[in-house]
């Protein structure tokens, strides 16, 4: 690994070795302040120039071929194609050389892959994603039963800085009672403090995917990533998968 990319992180999970994956950090790129430095979201106001730099670092470290998506907060899952940039919140692939993304700060990145190390997926989740289903959708487009299935939770928001208010979390109670426990009230009257990592084992675990590693890594706190919260004119970082050639 090239030193600029020192403190980029390697999923920790039982994944089949075929299987790859990366989470890039803040570290290694050519965007100045306050996009420093490897910003990989194209549509924060940060110099296109810059942004295309980044990516082909991102490119050549990898030596595989990301395939981005446009996320609009919503469930879309689709075939990863590094030709397009579709409108979607998840891909899913099976062509060794291809990498499903995430491009997050804050929102939770969730990363799929099955035992046999034939499919891969990425979903981007915040709370709307979350609560729509972009989880189960992921799931579902993969085709794989969801026993089969293996998922590694990402950087996210951690339960100490995620503030929501109480509409927030009526939504997720109205789905699953048990996301009671995922909810704290908050220092402020009529807000809670939310655990994004375990909303979304409660919804895996419903559907029968309950292999899930990863979480634990808080964007607001961790200087390393982006934040939205911390600083709302700021970078994205990914979390990609991929099926080694």
């Amino acid at each position: 690994m090239n030193a600029w990319a020192h403190d980029w992180l390697t999923p920790d999970w039982p994944a089949p070795a075929r299987v790859r994956a990366c989470v890039t950090t803040r570290s290694g790129g050519v965007s100045a302040a306050p996009f420093d430095s490897l910003n990989l979201g194209e549509h924060v106001d940060d110099d296109p120039a810059a942004v295309a730099k980044n990516r082909q670092r991102l490119l050549s470290q990898l030596g595989c071929q990301p395939a981005w998506l446009r996320q609009v907060h919503g469930i879309e899952v689709v075939a990863a194609d590094p030709a397009r940039v579709a409108e979607a919140d998840a891909s899913w692939s099976s062509t060794p050389g291809i990498a499903c993304s995430a491009m997050t700060a804050d929102c939770l990145p969730a990363l799929f892959c099955d035992r046999a190390g034939t499919r891969v997926a990425a979903a981007h989740a915040g709370w709307r994603g979350l609560a729509g289903g972009v989880l189960e959708a992921t799931v579902q487009a993969l085709g794989v039963a969801p026993e089969e299935l293996l998922v590694w939770l990402g950087p996210a928001i951690g339960p100490a800085a995620f503030e929501v208010g109480a509409e927030v979390r009526e939504v997720f109670l109205r789905q699953h009672g048990e996301a009671d426990a995922a909810f704290v009230p908050g220092a402020n009257a009529g807000k809670y403090l939310a655990d994004i990592y375990q909303l979304a084992r409660i919804r895996l675990a419903a559907i029968g995917v309950t292999a899930v590693s990863g979480g634990g890594l808080c964007t607001y706190s961790d200087p390393r990533f982006y934040s939205y919260r911390r600083s709302p004119r700021t970078g994205r970082f990914a979390s990609l998968i991929w099926l080694q050639p």
